[in-house]
């Protein structure tokens, strides 16, 4: 079985909805973020050197990252599930987009977050990291307006990867005029496995407004 240590309103919760949508029987450990720096607790250094949620154990091994994660479970658990034929463009998008959720889509929200601590300090930055972001939602948007899903017509690891820079720019007013990365969105929020999730997983500020766990 797997135990997830999983840390409140934070990426793990891509990890609590990929074993909700396989059906997958597993144990949560939860940490709590401190109310006043926003970071994860030391204990999980205990877990993994780099103290960081999400991190799985599964028999004998222990995975952090969440790409890392979401391979591991899909082909340990997936039987065949949510991951397209070898060899094929759908492969090869769904290799990309698992990559890049956490590699280049991310980075211009990080550097928008930790700016931000900077004040007028980070005026110079606002143009740079504006300009990365629309290069990015610019790309995303084009990818989506013909896919429904980022790996072709069927849901794969990669929406579980990309979920997350999206309702980040949501949540924070970055998407506005990017209708088709809203209704990717939406539509990922809607579905069951979801749902069951956020009802384990605790706080999450980038799930669906309004919703009543």
């Amino acid at each position: 079985m797997i135990t997830l240590h999983h840390l409140n309103n934070s990426r793990s919760q891509r990890v609590l909805w990929l074993m909700e949508e396989l059906e997958l029987e597993y144990t949560i450990k939860h940490y709590t973020r401190d109310p006043k720096t926003g970071r994860a607790p030391t204990s999980l250094k205990s877990v993994h050197p780099l103290g960081r949620s999400p991190v799985i154990e599964h028999k004998e091994n222990i995975i952090a990252e969440t790409g890392a994660i979401i391979e591991y479970i899909i082909e340990a658990h997936g039987n065949g599930k949510l991951i397209p034929k070898s060899g094929t463009q759908e492969y090869y998008n769904y290799i990309h987009f698992l990559h890049y959720g956490e590699g280049s889509a991310m980075f211009p929200l990080l550097l928008s977050m930790y700016s931000s601590y900077l004040g007028d300090a980070a005026a110079p930055l606002a143009p740079i990291i504006s300009n990365e972001m629309k290069t990015h939602f610019d790309y995303i948007e084009y990818h989506l307006t013909g896919h429904d899903y980022f790996a072709g017509d069927e849901l794969t690891g990669a929406d579980f990867q990309m979920i997350f820079p999206l309702e980040a720019a949501k949540s924070h007013g970055r998407l506005l005029g990017y209708s088709a990365c809203i209704e990717f969105v939406d539509k990922m929020q809607a579905r069951p496995a979801y749902l069951r999730a956020l009802t384990k997983g605790g706080h999450y500020d980038y799930g669906p407004k309004n919703y009543d766990k």
